[in-house]
């Protein structure tokens, strides 16, 4: 197989780095043949969805607690995914939350399809199994 052909059936994923206990699965996405780019910033992500949908993205829930998001959202993912569901709605979205925003998740599902919801502290096992479950 080609290299051109090979990039063609890898996975893509997308993640948004917003914080220090957002994991490194490197090892793991290049074992499963995921390539994947790392956005500190919302904004440059949304531009690369525009060019290069990926088959997933994975960002860290954090709830709205005051006026952040102007009660039009519920958290620092809203903006995202539902870019994400304009430019790439085959997309898994996998979201991380920090334990103590446990009560505040459901708003977020309500609003958007989430693939996995894992929570703080992560483990390689549990992001593998989120990845290859594609149901």
């Amino acid at each position: 197989m080609s290299a051109s052909v090979n990039r063609n059936c890898m996975k893509s994923l997308f993640s948004l780095i917003e914080s220090p206990f957002h994991p490194d699965f490197s090892a793991l996405y290049q074992k499963l043949g995921i390539a994947v780019e790392r956005f500190n910033s919302a904004r440059n992500l949304h531009r690369a969805m525009q060019k290069q949908p990926p088959d997933f993205f994975v960002g860290e829930f954090i709830y709205g607690w005051g006026n952040n998001y102007a009660g039009a959202n519920v958290s620092n993912l809203d903006v995202t995914i539902r870019t994400l569901q304009r430019f790439a709605p085959q997309a898994k979205v996998i979201v991380f939350m920090h334990p103590r925003e446990e009560d505040h998740i459901g708003k977020l599902l309500e609003l958007f399809p989430v693939h996995a919801v894992l929570a703080y502290p992560v483990t390689e096992q549990e992001m593998q199994a989120a990845l290859l479950n594609l149901e």
